[in-house]
């Protein structure tokens, strides 16, 4: 990351039981590509928006509760994921192609657990949280920007045993 570019912060989600934090966690390095995503707006988060160095919290959705585990850093920026190419995978796409591609993936790395589970119902009516993309009603995408500010509070409240 330069010196002329300022961390940004994010919010991926994953159904735990698809891959969860302590699946990251048990990566290769504790890394894995954040591949499948086949949603315009969340592939130009990550194709336009993510970058290295740039901190993520790791939700776990359509769980009860839904919350937020944990922090993991951009460690490669958008690149084009070969699922996309690959007929046998769920997340083909035969309109993309490998000279063309259409879906894009970063590499996520794990950093740390939050020191407790922060679930939705916890988040809502909190101070500094009102706009935040994860609260809007119909809010469903799987990558999105969280603001400096909402970091900051988040990241307090997980932190705390």
């Amino acid at each position: 990351m330069t010196a002329t570019t300022a961390r940004r912060y994010w919010l991926v989600k994953s159904e735990p039981d698809v891959f969860s934090f302590a699946d990251l966690v048990a990566s290769p390095n504790s890394t894995t590509g954040w591949e499948g995503v086949r949603n315009y707006q969340a592939r130009n988060f990550m194709r336009d928006g993510m970058k290295r160095g740039d901190l993520v919290f790791f939700y776990h959705s359509s769980t009860d509760p839904a919350a937020i585990v944990g922090v993991a850093e951009v460690a490669r920026e958008a690149y084009p994921d070969p699922t996309a190419f690959d007929a046998s995978d769920s997340h083909f796409d035969p309109k993309s192609r490998p000279d063309s591609p259409t879906w894009m993936m970063v590499d996520l790395r794990a950093v740390e657990p939050l020191a407790r589970p922060l679930p939705l119902s916890d988040l809502r009516g909190v101070k500094g949280l009102e706009k935040m993309v994860l609260l809007q009603k119909g809010s469903r995408l799987s990558v999105q920007p969280v603001t400096e500010k909402e970091w900051a509070i988040i990241y307090k409240l997980g932190m705390k045993r």
